[in-house]
């Protein structure tokens, strides 16, 4: 198994607040996917999204689930895939930080590893590639 990381750094001139609350919104962080994403279960804390919050992404048997495993509100959500996947290992970290210019900042970071050898690449390519369209939608979701 090799480990794959990609990382996008992105800055909106959108409050932390609302760039955070979009990306922690299980259903408008789908819309900025551009996939179908839905709550299965509750947190149990205040937020219903936050910390154990359980999501699936996409329908039917291509779908996957994911569950939020830190939650710092406007500041870091990080989560895994918990449902079959052809990766394991898997976390992404996304940070939201002010910039000195009254921006946001956002750090979308991926690790995972591949089960099939020499696959990763290709999932890693496509994973980044949905995430940096989508994230260019921010400004106008937020």
């Amino acid at each position: 198994m090799a480990t794959h990381t990609f990382e996008i750094n992105e800055t909106f001139d959108v409050p932390r607040n609302k760039v955070f609350a979009l990306f922690a919104d299980h259903q408008r962080f789908g819309k900025l996917l551009g996939a179908p994403v839905k709550r299965v279960k509750d947190s149990d804390q205040a937020n219903p999204n936050g910390l154990g919050s359980v999501r699936r992404i996409g329908v039917g048997p291509i779908g996957l689930e994911e569950t939020i495993t830190s939650f710092e509100p406007d500041s870091l959500i990080e989560y895994t895939i918990i449902s079959f996947s052809p990766i394991r290992n898997h976390l992404g970290r996304i940070r939201f930080e002010d910039t000195p210019e009254g921006h946001t900042r956002v750090r979308y970071r991926i690790s995972f590893d591949d089960i099939v050898p020499f696959t990763g690449k290709l999932v890693g390519a496509g994973l980044e590639w949905a995430i940096r369209r989508g994230i260019r939608k921010v400004p106008r979701l937020a």
